[in-house]
């Protein structure tokens, strides 16, 4: 079978590690041809360009900036992206007929090139739903219904729904993303809607009792006390004014550390409050290289995950399954309608509370302080075999 997976991220050598690599790695081991379609931005100065990598064929197009961009150029590029993309496809996948075409959201806007795919080829077509674009942008306000905003939102879900229906088959994070696009696009065919969710290559990234030592003190971590950490984007849906609120009650806290280790828009504000306030239980660092953040996260002993409490839409944080490879229980904050809360408290190998109360944050600090973090340790990293791997997400995509 010939696969085709279309992004719009910049994704890394397909030799590297993500949750999309790995899922392509799996097609590949299964014996299928995979072919890709990713973006390779203006600001890195190189012509579209067709590579082999790890067996796949892979399929750079030079698109205008995305990432980091201001909001004229990155809608510029993505009103543009689908006829560069098709384009690109016409000149060097002209001799391959695709059997499957995959395509992860966000965005929506795979509407156009996936439909060229299908019509030319037949090809069979799977939506991996990872976010439900544009309801999460208004739901932190990026986006509104009403007024010149709205026309934007209008155009946006329009193309939402034409995504869901011309997609052969859905697959969604959770059992509430599943729920959620059902209630809210009636119209769509429950049958072809299922849980595929992110998944990874299962390894083991638990680490030695040295090792840990080793890992704290090249990074001056304290050896005495819990770390609770976070890793990852610091944007506006993580809420980081309520990660800011509960880090103040914490400053106090001798039995526990708090390392945060990331990027975005709001860093600005979190490195401010450090600047001024210069907490001694507690380090904000930039984003690292992935081998030295998996290490680092390793050295920890509980993972936070953040999500603002305006979402209406059931988010499930990728990062969780970064928590999970290397055995880590996990601390989430969140708004009440996604269920990531629900499945780490089921699971055992976590806390939850609501994203808009930091006294219950500090009340979930200290049971995790007091817990026995060495078995909820074993439970996190078991239950990842048993539902987060990539064999279990290709079963689901082609055993139909």
């Amino acid at each position: 079978m010939n696969v085709l997976f279309v992004s719009i991220s910049s994704l890394p050598h397909l030799s590297k590690h993500s949750i999309s690599l790995d899922l392509l790695h799996e097609f590949r081991r299964n014996g299928h041809n995979v072919f890709v379609v990713c973006a390779l931005e203006r600001k890195e100065n190189k012509e579209t360009e067709l590579s082999e990598e790890a067996g796949c064929k892979v399929l750079r197009v030079k698109i205008g900036n995305n990432k980091k961009a201001n909001i004229i150029e990155k809608g510029l590029t993505t009103v543009m992206l689908p006829k560069l993309y098709i384009k690109a496809i016409k000149q060097y996948y002209s001799d391959v007929k695709f059997d499957l075409v995959m395509y992860p959201t966000p965005p929506v806007t795979h509407v156009k090139t996936v439909k060229y795919i299908k019509k030319r080829d037949g090809a069979k077509s799977y939506l991996l739903l990872k976010d439900i674009f544009p309801q999460n942008a208004v739901d932190i306000g990026m986006m509104s219904k009403s007024g010149v905003k709205g026309l934007l939102y209008k155009h946006f879900r329009k193309q939402e729904k034409e995504l869901y229906a011309m997609s052969d088959r859905i697959g969604c994070m959770s059992q509430a993303n599943v729920d959620y696009l059902l209630a809210h696009n009636p119209e769509v065919n429950p049958a072809k809607v299922e849980i595929c969710p992110n998944s990874v290559e299962v390894v083991d990234m638990r680490i030695t009792d040295g090792a840990r030592v080793e890992i704290r003190e090249k990074y001056e971590i304290p050896l005495d006390k819990k770390v609770f950490v976070y890793g990852g984007n610091l944007g506006r849906p993580q809420g980081i004014p309520f990660l800011l609120e509960c880090l103040k009650k914490q400053v106090d806290n001798s039995g526990a550390y708090f390392l945060i280790v990331g990027d975005g828009t709001e860093y600005g504000k979190l490195a401010a409050w450090f600047n001024e306030t210069k907490p001694s239980n507690m380090k904000l660092m930039k984003r690292l290289p992935k081998e030295d953040y998996d290490k680092m996260v390793a050295a920890c002993d509980v993972g936070m995950i953040f999500l603002d409490h305006r979402f209406t839409i059931p988010n499930f944080p990728s990062r969780l399954l970064s928590y999970m490879q290397a055995g880590l229980p996990v601390l989430a904050c969140t708004d009440p309608n996604t269920d990531v809360g629900k499945v780490i408290v089921d699971g055992k190998f976590g806390w939850w509370c609501e994203s808009n109360d930091a006294e219950a944050f500090s009340a979930k600090v200290s049971d995790a302080l007091g817990a026995d973090i060495g078995q909820m340790k074993e439970n996190a990293f078991a239950y990842l075999g048993d539902h987060y791997t990539v064999e279990g997400a290709y079963r689901t995509i082609c055993d139909k």
